[in-house]
């Protein structure tokens, strides 16, 4: 089975999420939730993660998490084994208790701090969208006691928790008076259940894989590069920040490729140059046997028409040892 990669840097910051098996509740009584936060306490003293913010529903949990050391993979792997391991022996069961692997969506912490503050706002508003807090109920947001919002509004907490990240991201002060105005916005965003968080920024955060500007994005990408090798060594890569990758790497190529070749890099440009000419086969044999980019996005970039002309194009190639040995040459450092 496919396996996405998954990106790691000292510093990185992720929006986590993990989901029951099945859709069930990982948070049936309140033990649950208090031995999860005593792992995750554990987890934050053995790796040095910095918690910027946390919620816990009924069948999943979120994280605003940061990785000062690059072991989001290691760290995942022992919180969430020694919790299933213990939820499980409580119940005198085995299995599987979350869904598959967790999610964890790169977030840009730079520049004003955008991101920081859409994810934080989805995480402290999660109950208002679950009709538990908020809306119509009559309950405030910072009354669901199982997230980090009563932390920041100045309860007792928990001591791995960093407010101080979130309410720079606000531009408020770490104070007291900073964790109150935070806590009040929050209250005010909570009152309309369906205005919890913008469309917007509801678009940006089911992309999928990565949160933040495009030049953030293109250097994630290129640190996803190694991982993703490692990966394809062992087995086949599936997911949407590996297909990000491809096609990036495969842009890299067509431009080196069709500049040493003397095409011309444009729509009217490739179009001329005919469907299925060699030099547009010698760029489709190294983008399809380099990356894992599909006939349809070779088709439609160097202008040849049908995927199945891509198809029987690199298979030609593979067909001649002159032919690859001029492909790769187009790839040399000079």
């Amino acid at each position: 089975m496919a396996r996405k990669p998954r990106y790691q840097a000292a510093g990185a910051i992720y929006h986590v999420m993990a989901r029951g098996e099945g859709g069930k509740d990982v948070f049936e009584e309140d033990v649950d939730r208090k031995v999860w936060l005593e792992r995750l306490g554990e987890a934050c003293g053995r790796f040095g993660w910095r918690v910027h913010a946390w919620v816990q529903m009924g069948n999943h949990f979120h994280l605003l998490l940061e990785t000062p050391e690059p072991n989001l993979v290691a760290g995942m792997k022992w919180f969430m084994g020694v919790y299933s391991q213990w939820w499980n022996i409580r119940r005198k069961r085995r299995g599987h208790v979350f869904q598959g692997r967790y999610k964890a969506v790169v977030v840009s912490g730079e520049g004003k701090g955008r991101y920081i503050r859409i994810v934080a706002d989805y995480i402290h508003l999660n109950p208002v969208r679950s009709g538990w807090v908020g809306g119509t109920t009559g309950r405030k947001v910072v009354g669901w006691r199982w997230s980090s919002l009563p932390q920041y509004a100045g309860r007792k907490g928990c001591a791995w928790v960093e407010t101080g990240r979130v309410l720079r991201a606000f531009e408020l002060e770490e104070g007291g008076r900073g964790r109150r105005s935070y806590v009040g916005y929050i209250e005010k965003r909570g009152k309309d259940r369906a205005g919890t968080l913008s469309d917007e920024s509801l678009k940006e955060l089911r992309r999928g894989w990565c949160l933040g500007e495009p030049e953030f994005r293109d250097r994630v990408i290129e640190g996803l590069g190694a991982a993703i090798r490692r990966a394809r060594g062992k087995g086949s890569v599936a997911g949407s920040e590996v297909r990000a990758h491809d096609e990036a790497e495969a842009e890299r190529m067509v431009k080196q490729a069709l500049g040493r070749l003397g095409v011309e890099d444009s729509e009217s440009g490739l179009a001329g140059w005919g469907r299925l000419t060699t030099e547009k086969a010698l760029v489709a044999y190294l983008v399809r046997t380099r990356t894992g980019v599909s006939n349809a996005w070779v088709a439609e970039r160097l202008s040849m028409g049908h995927p199945g002309g891509v198809s029987r194009a690199v298979r030609k190639m593979k067909e001649s040892r002159s032919l690859i040995r001029r492909a790769e040459g187009l790839l040399m450092e000079k």
